[in-house]
């Protein structure tokens, strides 16, 4: 039998609980069920009742909706110290896409009946976990804003300086590396293009010095990104 991970530095790494008390961790802890899903599991489905929520701990879930023509619409692909699930435990209704394990995956599942007494019994943690819903809320807001405003080389420079804030923090270095596990197809469908499209706008960002691909590791130019991520007006 796996052995849970009591760590207090470990759950908090988790968004959702990073606010969270040590007495509340450890409830955490002790409700948490760990489970692995080979790689092409269908982990949920839209519509289905939300049981439980999912705390990723290694690979990579795939977050997409089939649209009325039968073609997939990739929405997130979600990395190790994501929490996927948690919407439909908090609001009630069903799940609101699929999730499919991209690669061989683990995680902690805590069910939805174990999770809302710890909320109801632990105030500072509700009031926690609104806040990183509202985190979520912004996060979202800024993804429209990226696909609704921005031509598609900023979308892809916006892309490539999230996910490395999300390495990095905030306050990023003059250049980083950053070793992407998506392809040109599921990027395409995380902002709304095709596959070619991407391309060309990668071979852009080469050509503006923003970006150079070797092995397999993007070498990035964060002033040069973030130049093409925020275009000035006119």
């Amino acid at each position: 039998m796996h052995e849970i991970n009591k760590s207090a530095a470990f759950w908090r790494s988790f968004p959702i609980f990073e606010g969270f008390g040590r007495e509340t961790i450890d409830e955490v802890a002790s409700i948490a069920a760990y489970r692995k899903w080979p790689a092409g599991t269908v982990i949920f489905q839209r519509g289905d009742e939300g049981a439980y929520l999912i705390a990723l701990v290694s690979g990579r879930i795939k977050l997409s909706l089939l649209t009325p023509q039968g073609k997939e619409l990739s929405l997130r692909q979600l990395e190790p110290g994501a929490v996927l699930g948690e919407m439909a435990i908090l609001d009630g209704q069903p799940r609101s896409a699929d999730a499919t394990a991209a690669v061989a995956t683990e995680g902690y599942v805590i069910a939805k009946r174990d999770f809302l007494d710890l909320l109801a019994r632990n105030p500072s943690a509700a009031l926690a976990t609104i806040h990183y819903l509202c985190t979520k809320l912004r996060e979202t807001t800024e993804q429209l804003e990226t696909i609704a405003l921005y031509d598609l080389d900023a979308r892809v420079a916006r892309f490539v300086l999230s996910t490395l804030r999300s390495i990095h923090g905030e306050d990023l270095p003059e250049s980083a590396n950053l070793q992407l596990p998506l392809s040109q197809t599921e990027i395409a469908g995380i902002l709304g293009a095709s596959r070619p499209k991407i391309n060309r706008s990668i071979l852009a960002l080469e050509e503006a010095g923003a970006i150079r691909r070797s092995d397999g590791i993007v070498h990035c130019h964060i002033g040069r990104l973030q130049g093409i991520a925020e275009p000035e007006d006119g």
